[in-house]
Protein backbone atom coordinates (compact mmCIF):
# COMPACT_ATOMS: atom_id res chain seq x y z
CA UNK A 1 0.00 0.00 0.00
CA UNK A 2 3.18 2.25 -0.10
CA UNK A 3 4.47 4.17 2.92
CA UNK A 4 2.28 5.93 5.49
CA UNK A 5 4.34 9.23 4.74
CA UNK A 6 3.76 9.21 0.70
CA UNK A 7 -0.24 7.92 0.75
CA UNK A 8 -1.18 9.32 -2.85
CA UNK A 9 1.40 8.07 -5.13
CA UNK A 10 2.76 9.34 -8.31
CA UNK A 11 1.62 11.51 -10.88
CA UNK A 12 -1.16 8.96 -12.57
CA UNK A 13 -2.56 8.56 -9.01
CA UNK A 14 -2.78 11.63 -8.29
CA UNK A 15 -4.99 12.71 -11.82
CA UNK A 16 -7.25 9.80 -10.61
CA UNK A 17 -7.58 11.51 -7.69
CA UNK A 18 -8.27 14.78 -8.97
CA UNK A 19 -11.89 14.12 -8.96
CA UNK A 20 -11.84 14.60 -4.88
CA UNK A 21 -10.65 17.60 -4.99
CA UNK A 22 -13.94 20.43 -5.45
CA UNK A 23 -12.58 23.51 -6.71
CA UNK A 24 -13.15 26.55 -4.10
CA UNK A 25 -13.91 29.38 -6.19
CA UNK A 26 -14.65 31.45 -3.36
CA UNK A 27 -14.09 32.24 0.41
CA UNK A 28 -10.79 32.47 2.54
CA UNK A 29 -7.39 30.45 1.42
CA UNK A 30 -7.67 26.98 2.62
CA UNK A 31 -5.01 24.41 3.37
CA UNK A 32 -3.78 22.65 0.68
CA UNK A 33 -5.65 20.16 -1.17
CA UNK A 34 -3.34 17.12 -1.66
CA UNK A 35 -2.10 17.64 2.28
CA UNK A 36 -5.58 17.51 3.32
CA UNK A 37 -6.38 14.24 1.38
CA UNK A 38 -3.38 12.61 2.06
CA UNK A 39 -4.37 13.10 5.66
CA UNK A 40 -7.88 11.49 5.36
CA UNK A 41 -5.95 8.82 3.62
CA UNK A 42 -3.23 8.29 6.40
CA UNK A 43 -6.26 8.48 8.79
CA UNK A 44 -8.40 5.19 7.40
CA UNK A 45 -4.83 3.45 6.93
CA UNK A 46 -3.42 4.16 9.79
CA UNK A 47 -6.78 3.85 11.99
CA UNK A 48 -5.33 7.07 14.22
CA UNK A 49 -7.65 9.28 15.84
CA UNK A 50 -8.09 12.70 14.21
CA UNK A 51 -6.57 14.46 16.91
CA UNK A 52 -3.43 11.98 16.26
CA UNK A 53 -2.40 13.11 12.82
CA UNK A 54 0.79 14.10 11.65
CA UNK A 55 1.37 18.02 11.82
CA UNK A 56 2.67 17.64 8.17
CA UNK A 57 -0.83 17.51 7.49
CA UNK A 58 -2.01 20.16 8.60
CA UNK A 59 -4.65 21.23 11.48
CA UNK A 60 -6.55 17.56 12.20
CA UNK A 61 -9.63 19.96 12.94
CA UNK A 62 -9.25 21.35 8.79
CA UNK A 63 -8.56 17.18 7.47
CA UNK A 64 -11.76 16.27 9.58
CA UNK A 65 -14.18 18.47 8.96
CA UNK A 66 -12.96 18.62 4.89
CA UNK A 67 -13.70 14.75 5.58
CA UNK A 68 -17.09 15.27 7.08
CA UNK A 69 -18.07 17.76 4.38
CA UNK A 70 -17.00 15.43 1.69
CA UNK A 71 -18.85 12.69 3.19
CA UNK A 72 -22.19 14.90 3.22
CA UNK A 73 -22.07 15.69 -0.13
CA UNK A 74 -20.99 12.18 -1.63
CA UNK A 75 -17.53 13.67 -2.86
CA UNK A 76 -16.27 9.99 -2.75
CA UNK A 77 -19.02 8.39 -4.39
CA UNK A 78 -18.73 10.81 -7.52
CA UNK A 79 -15.25 10.16 -7.33
CA UNK A 80 -15.41 6.83 -7.43
CA UNK A 81 -18.20 6.61 -10.35
CA UNK A 82 -16.18 8.67 -12.27
CA UNK A 83 -13.29 6.54 -12.07
CA UNK A 84 -15.53 3.95 -12.78
CA UNK A 85 -17.24 5.56 -15.77
CA UNK A 86 -13.56 6.10 -17.84
CA UNK A 87 -12.58 2.38 -16.84
CA UNK A 88 -16.37 1.13 -18.42
CA UNK A 89 -15.64 3.54 -21.85
CA UNK A 90 -12.29 1.75 -21.78
CA UNK A 91 -13.60 -1.96 -21.17
CA UNK A 92 -11.95 -2.15 -18.28
CA UNK A 93 -14.92 -3.49 -16.22
CA UNK A 94 -15.35 -7.21 -15.76
CA UNK A 95 -18.97 -6.96 -15.60
CA UNK A 96 -19.25 -10.74 -13.85
CA UNK A 97 -20.34 -9.31 -10.36
CA UNK A 98 -19.57 -10.52 -7.14
CA UNK A 99 -21.15 -9.77 -4.15
CA UNK A 100 -20.88 -10.56 -0.04
CA UNK A 101 -20.44 -9.28 2.96
CA UNK A 102 -17.72 -8.69 5.82
CA UNK A 103 -18.33 -8.02 9.47
CA UNK A 104 -16.50 -5.57 11.50
CA UNK A 105 -15.85 -5.30 14.92
CA UNK A 106 -16.86 -1.24 15.96
CA UNK A 107 -14.75 0.31 18.51
CA UNK A 108 -16.12 1.80 21.46
CA UNK A 109 -15.82 4.99 20.30
CA UNK A 110 -18.09 4.43 17.65
CA UNK A 111 -20.83 4.17 20.07
CA UNK A 112 -21.05 7.41 21.55
CA UNK A 113 -23.52 8.60 18.61
CA UNK A 114 -25.94 10.44 20.89
CA UNK A 115 -24.73 14.35 20.64
CA UNK A 116 -27.59 16.60 18.87
CA UNK A 117 -27.06 17.91 15.43
CA UNK A 118 -24.53 14.97 14.57
CA UNK A 119 -26.90 13.70 11.96
CA UNK A 120 -28.03 14.17 8.55
CA UNK A 121 -30.86 12.99 6.34
CA UNK A 122 -29.14 10.51 4.65
CA UNK A 123 -28.27 9.35 8.14
CA UNK A 124 -30.01 5.83 9.55
CA UNK A 125 -31.55 6.60 13.19
CA UNK A 126 -29.21 3.19 14.53
CA UNK A 127 -25.82 3.72 12.48
CA UNK A 128 -25.43 0.55 10.76
CA UNK A 129 -24.35 -0.41 14.26
CA UNK A 130 -25.79 -4.03 15.72
CA UNK A 131 -25.61 -5.94 18.60
CA UNK A 132 -24.22 -9.65 18.80
CA UNK A 133 -22.19 -11.86 20.78
CA UNK A 134 -19.20 -10.20 20.09
CA UNK A 135 -20.27 -6.56 21.00
CA UNK A 136 -21.08 -4.16 18.24
CA UNK A 137 -20.51 -4.40 15.20
CA UNK A 138 -21.04 -3.14 11.54
CA UNK A 139 -21.58 -5.42 8.32
CA UNK A 140 -20.02 -4.05 5.19
CA UNK A 141 -21.65 -5.31 1.77
CA UNK A 142 -19.71 -5.16 -0.93
CA UNK A 143 -20.14 -6.14 -4.89
CA UNK A 144 -16.78 -6.03 -7.13
CA UNK A 145 -16.39 -6.56 -10.67
CA UNK A 146 -14.46 -10.09 -11.82
CA UNK A 147 -10.82 -8.58 -11.23
CA UNK A 148 -11.61 -7.54 -7.62
CA UNK A 149 -12.50 -3.59 -7.77
CA UNK A 150 -14.83 -2.21 -6.30
CA UNK A 151 -17.78 -1.40 -7.59
CA UNK A 152 -20.80 -0.47 -4.39
CA UNK A 153 -20.61 -0.83 -1.03
CA UNK A 154 -23.84 -0.58 1.54
CA UNK A 155 -23.37 -0.70 5.35
CA UNK A 156 -26.02 -1.89 7.73
CA UNK A 157 -25.85 -3.23 11.34
CA UNK A 158 -23.76 -6.80 12.07
CA UNK A 159 -27.34 -9.39 12.51
CA UNK A 160 -28.58 -8.15 9.36
CA UNK A 161 -29.74 -11.18 7.11
CA UNK A 162 -27.70 -10.69 3.82
CA UNK A 163 -30.46 -11.45 1.37
CA UNK A 164 -32.11 -8.61 2.47
CA UNK A 165 -29.86 -6.55 1.60
CA UNK A 166 -28.78 -8.17 -2.20
CA UNK A 167 -31.05 -5.88 -3.94
CA UNK A 168 -30.00 -2.67 -2.46
CA UNK A 169 -26.77 -3.46 -2.86
CA UNK A 170 -27.21 -4.19 -6.71
CA UNK A 171 -29.28 -0.66 -7.52
CA UNK A 172 -25.50 1.27 -6.06
CA UNK A 173 -24.17 0.02 -8.95
CA UNK A 174 -24.56 3.44 -11.32
CA UNK A 175 -21.78 3.30 -13.81
CA UNK A 176 -21.86 6.79 -14.99
CA UNK A 177 -21.12 6.89 -19.34
CA UNK A 178 -18.70 9.16 -20.52
CA UNK A 179 -20.79 10.52 -23.62
CA UNK A 180 -24.73 10.53 -23.42
CA UNK A 181 -27.18 7.94 -22.36
CA UNK A 182 -28.09 6.68 -19.00
CA UNK A 183 -26.27 5.36 -15.75
CA UNK A 184 -25.58 1.96 -16.00
CA UNK A 185 -27.08 -0.32 -13.89
CA UNK A 186 -27.58 -3.65 -15.69
CA UNK A 187 -24.60 -6.20 -14.84
CA UNK A 188 -23.90 -9.13 -16.73
CA UNK A 189 -24.20 -12.08 -14.48
CA UNK A 190 -24.05 -12.14 -10.90
CA UNK A 191 -21.73 -14.90 -8.31
CA UNK A 192 -22.94 -14.75 -4.81
CA UNK A 193 -23.30 -17.63 -1.79
CA UNK A 194 -25.75 -19.70 -0.59
CA UNK A 195 -26.91 -16.82 2.09
CA UNK A 196 -28.45 -15.16 -1.10
CA UNK A 197 -30.00 -17.96 -2.31
CA UNK A 198 -33.98 -17.13 -2.38
CA UNK A 199 -36.51 -17.23 -4.58
CA UNK A 200 -37.57 -13.59 -4.33
CA UNK A 201 -33.83 -12.38 -5.41
CA UNK A 202 -34.08 -15.04 -8.12
CA UNK A 203 -36.80 -13.76 -9.40
CA UNK A 204 -35.64 -10.23 -9.39
CA UNK A 205 -32.26 -11.12 -11.23
CA UNK A 206 -34.45 -13.02 -13.77
CA UNK A 207 -36.76 -10.15 -14.09
CA UNK A 208 -33.93 -8.09 -14.95
CA UNK A 209 -32.25 -10.46 -17.72
CA UNK A 210 -29.00 -10.53 -15.02
CA UNK A 211 -27.55 -14.19 -15.05
CA UNK A 212 -26.29 -15.50 -11.62
CA UNK A 213 -24.70 -18.23 -10.50
CA UNK A 214 -25.99 -18.88 -6.97
CA UNK A 215 -25.91 -22.55 -5.61
CA UNK A 216 -29.31 -23.69 -3.53
CA UNK A 217 -29.49 -24.37 0.22
CA UNK A 218 -30.17 -27.94 1.03
CA UNK A 219 -33.64 -26.99 2.80
CA UNK A 220 -34.57 -25.40 -0.46
CA UNK A 221 -33.61 -28.41 -2.67
CA UNK A 222 -35.31 -30.93 -0.38
CA UNK A 223 -38.93 -28.59 -0.29
CA UNK A 224 -38.37 -27.99 -4.13
CA UNK A 225 -38.31 -32.00 -4.77
CA UNK A 226 -41.04 -32.79 -2.18
CA UNK A 227 -43.71 -30.37 -4.41
CA UNK A 228 -42.85 -32.57 -7.52
CA UNK A 229 -43.87 -30.37 -10.31
CA UNK A 230 -45.09 -27.25 -8.35
CA UNK A 231 -41.80 -26.93 -7.29
CA UNK A 232 -40.28 -25.97 -10.48
CA UNK A 233 -37.74 -26.81 -12.37
CA UNK A 234 -33.75 -27.41 -10.48
CA UNK A 235 -31.78 -23.85 -10.63
CA UNK A 236 -28.94 -23.61 -12.80
CA UNK A 237 -25.86 -23.94 -11.41
CA UNK A 238 -22.04 -23.58 -13.24
CA UNK A 239 -19.67 -24.80 -10.67
CA UNK A 240 -16.72 -23.67 -12.90
CA UNK A 241 -18.02 -19.86 -12.51
CA UNK A 242 -18.68 -20.17 -9.05
CA UNK A 243 -15.22 -21.20 -8.38
CA UNK A 244 -14.39 -17.05 -8.96
CA UNK A 245 -16.44 -16.11 -6.52
CA UNK A 246 -12.84 -15.93 -4.25
CA UNK A 247 -12.43 -12.82 -6.15
CA UNK A 248 -14.95 -10.99 -3.61
CA UNK A 249 -13.06 -12.59 -0.52
CA UNK A 250 -9.36 -11.68 -1.79
CA UNK A 251 -11.41 -7.76 -2.49
CA UNK A 252 -12.20 -7.51 1.00
CA UNK A 253 -8.91 -8.42 2.40
CA UNK A 254 -7.37 -5.63 0.60
CA UNK A 255 -9.82 -3.10 2.25
CA UNK A 256 -9.50 -4.31 5.44
CA UNK A 257 -5.67 -3.97 4.57
CA UNK A 258 -6.70 -0.18 6.13
CA UNK A 259 -7.01 -0.01 10.01
CA UNK A 260 -9.37 2.43 9.86
CA UNK A 261 -11.59 -0.03 7.70
CA UNK A 262 -10.66 -3.29 9.70
CA UNK A 263 -12.17 -1.85 12.80
CA UNK A 264 -15.09 1.17 12.66
CA UNK A 265 -13.84 4.04 14.78
CA UNK A 266 -16.22 6.05 12.99
CA UNK A 267 -19.36 7.30 15.24
CA UNK A 268 -21.69 7.54 12.26
CA UNK A 269 -22.34 5.92 9.29
CA UNK A 270 -22.20 8.34 6.83
CA UNK A 271 -18.37 8.59 7.65
CA UNK A 272 -17.51 5.05 7.89
CA UNK A 273 -19.22 4.37 4.44
CA UNK A 274 -17.09 7.43 3.17
CA UNK A 275 -13.42 5.52 4.50
CA UNK A 276 -15.22 2.79 3.36
CA UNK A 277 -15.35 4.39 -0.43
CA UNK A 278 -12.24 6.61 -0.32
CA UNK A 279 -10.58 2.86 0.24
CA UNK A 280 -12.64 1.45 -2.27
CA UNK A 281 -11.42 4.82 -4.68
CA UNK A 282 -7.74 4.01 -3.49
CA UNK A 283 -7.56 0.23 -4.93
CA UNK A 284 -9.98 1.38 -7.98
CA UNK A 285 -6.79 4.12 -9.00
CA UNK A 286 -3.99 1.51 -7.89
CA UNK A 287 -5.30 -1.01 -10.17
CA UNK A 288 -5.05 1.46 -13.55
Amino acid sequence: MGSPHHPIRGHAEKAQLAPLIPNASRGRPRAEDRRVVNGMVYKIRTGVSWRDLPERYGPWKSVYTRFRRYAIDGVFTRALQQIQARADAAGDIDWLVQIDSTIVRAHQHAAATGRKGGSTAREPDDHALGRSRGGLTTKIHLACDGRGRPLAVLLTPGQRHDSICARPLLERIRVPRTGLGRLRCRHGHVIADKAYSSRGFRACLRKRGIGHTIPEKSDQKKHRRNRGRRGGRPTGFDRETYRRRNTVERCFNRLKGFRGIATRYEKTATSYEAAVTLASLLLRARSI
